[in-house]
């Protein structure tokens, strides 16, 4: 990824934009036979030549194109001929921007197929589910999974829209009037580019879809830092459910050498935080005056790249974090099955009610029996309820210990696991 935005990329782009509009200029008949020739052989640029061009005439596009008419001779009359700036700079970046999304896409294709992966291998391991980050009802991890892969799917198909709405040229000329090219060469140009015409020009392609990028790859990023962030919390050593990988040799803390700390998953997050920050200044770039100025210009000389290669490492870390989580489910169904099984209160209720007690008492009941085991030392839910009268008045042991059974938990799961195909 980081190579496709250095200067040399940068400026191929560039090159690639001006051979083909000048080979849409000589198919219309408007550069000859030679000249032609002198320039498919000749065009070449050198980076630091550019910079040195540039520090004198102070503009980038015709320090670049200086450059490409030394080597070219006297067929560089025929480059650039009734074009503006950003026609080369915005259509240039669209080059750099298609294929930094098409490496994305390869990246969350690697993250789905892992994601699938453990999904699918812990389908059945029972693990409890949490809101507001306390205990609620029995779930599975590959539970769990299957919304991040659901999730990663969506971000799949944001990106796959946005290779499209990103892929987009213009050759048209100051303000975008087409008044000294002709259209034909602007079609002809994106055509042999693999990019589409922009429908409506001024001096720029609006920075409308620029921000779109900025925020597709932000939220991208977000769902991994959401997936890093419960991958945090899951590792936290009074849970320790799952863990990232901890190489041999490696080292926690200068400190305490018994850290294992989930340093990927944080550095994930952080980086998250990055590509939100950027979101603003996006925004910020489409309100140019009039048909342009070039305040974007050096927000995105920053943004683009960063947040592109940014995304492209979150993405391959995500993915060799969850290839090599060490999954623990010991400790899942030690962890749910604290204070007696607490967390299948609502089987319980259901079960009073189904056999004839109002929801409200049986309500209390549950909440009395539940409370009572809750944070106390030996807690016991299921052992409070069998010494309740009003509870196996209604209840015999066995539909009692059928309340505390994970199956009904995960009888549904294949209406999901058939949606997402795993």
């Amino acid at each position: 990824m980081g190579n496709l935005w250095t200067d040399k990329a940068k400026f191929q782009s560039w090159l690639d934009v001006e051979i083909a509009a000048c080979e849409a200029n000589y198919e219309l008949g408007k550069i000859p036979k030679n000249a032609m020739r002198e320039i498919r052989q000749k065009a070449a640029f050198d980076p630091e030549r550019i910079l040195e061009i540039e520090s004198e005439v102070r503009h980038d596009v015709i320090a670049f194109l200086t450059n490409i008419n030394e080597n070219v001779g006297d067929a560089g009359r025929f480059i650039h001929v009734g074009m503006t700036s950003s026609d080369v700079l915005d259509t240039g970046l669209a080059l750099q921007l298609k294929a930094s999304v098409k490496l994305l896409q390869k990246e969350i294709q690697s993250l789905e197929d892992v994601i699938r992966f453990q999904a699918k291998a812990h389908k059945g391991t029972v693990m409890i589910g949490r809101s507001h980050a306390i205990h609620g009802e029995p779930i599975t991890f590959g539970f769990k999974l299957a919304g991040w892969l659901a999730e990663t799917n969506r971000n799949s198909d944001r990106l796959k829209r946005l290779g499209t709405d990103i892929s987009v040229g213009q050759i048209s000329g100051a303000m975008g009037t087409y008044a000294n090219t002709d259209p034909e060469v602007e079609k002809l140009t994106c055509k042999k580019l693999n990019l589409t015409p922009d429908t409506a020009s001024t001096q720029v392609i609006s920075r409308d879809r620029h921000a779109d990028y900025i925020q597709t790859l932000a939220l991208i990023g977000t769902s991994l830092d959401r997936f890093a962030t419960e991958i945090r919390n899951l590792q936290r050593t009074d849970v320790l459910e799952v863990e990232e990988s901890f190489a041999k040799g490696q080292k926690g803390s200068s400190a305490m050498p018994h850290k294992r700390n989930p340093i990927r998953s944080e550095r994930i997050s952080g980086l998250a935080r990055v590509l939100r920050s950027y979101v603003v200044a996006a925004l910020e770039n489409m309100a140019l005056w009039h048909e342009r100025d070039i305040s974007h210009s050096s927000i995105e000389r920053m943004m683009l790249p960063d947040c592109s290669v940014t995304l492209h490492f979150m993405l391959r870390e995500m993915t060799e974090i969850i290839k090599g989580l060490g999954i623990y489910p010991k400790n899942m169904l030690r962890n749910m099955n604290i204070y007696g099984g607490v967390v299948f209160s609502q089987r319980v209720l259901l079960a009073l009610v189904e056999n004839g007690m109002s929801r409200e008492e049986a309500y209390r009941v549950v909440q009395k029996n539940a409370h009572l085991a809750w944070n106390q030392d030996g807690g016991d839910f299921k052992r409070n309820l069998e010494s309740d009268q009003k509870v196996m008045e209604k209840l015999t042991s066995n539909q009692l210990i059928n309340c505390f059974n994970t199956e009904i938990h995960q009888s549904n799961l294949d209406v999901i696991w058939d949606r997402l195909e795993i």
